[in-house]
């Protein structure tokens, strides 16, 4: 009783933040534990997008960031969205503010990741919304499938599960 009594006032707040902001951005860090859950979060830290779908966009992930890194990146792509703009898979961008450039690639395997998204949108697994990964590349210019990049952690897409 006391599980679903949190999960529906969680469920209630992340809708009332989409209502308001249009998307929702999750954090899970190093040391991100929710209640009632019996596995820490093992890995990169990684953050993502609940509401882009709505837009009719693919949800966005990054990973290695801190949480205000990620809140100012997914909110300025958000806004390009709003007016117009469609990220596109391997095709790349920038975001003022953020000193690297960045590539979205389309995740394999969202119904791994992005649990909150597809909780929202009634989704299960097999069906998940669509997800493009934020590649970005280290301070010398190199990505993370380069064999020379020296960058934060960033898992290939296909090769991580929440």
């Amino acid at each position: 009783m006391d599980t679903q009594a949190w999960m529906d006032q969680h469920d209630a707040a992340v809708a009332t933040s989409i209502r308001r902001h249009r998307w929702h951005v999750f954090y899970i860090g190093d040391d991100c534990c929710v209640p009632g859950c019996t596995q820490c979060q093992v890995g990169p830290p990684f953050a993502y997008t609940v509401g882009m779908f709505g837009l009719g966009h693919p949800e966005l992930l990054l990973f290695s960031v801190d949480q205000a890194t990620a809140l100012h990146v997914f909110n300025r792509l958000g806004a390009r969205i709003l007016d117009g703009d469609q990220l596109l898979a391997g095709f790349e961008t920038t975001v003022d503010g953020f000193p690297s450039r960045i590539v979205p690639e389309t995740v394999p395997n969202p119904g791994e990741i992005v649990f909150e998204a597809n909780r929202f949108y009634d989704r299960p697994p097999p069906f998940s919304v669509p997800v493009l990964q934020l590649s970005y590349a280290d301070p010398t210019g190199r990505f993370p499938w380069e064999p020379t990049y020296r960058g934060p952690d960033q898992p290939r897409p296909g090769m991580f599960q929440a």
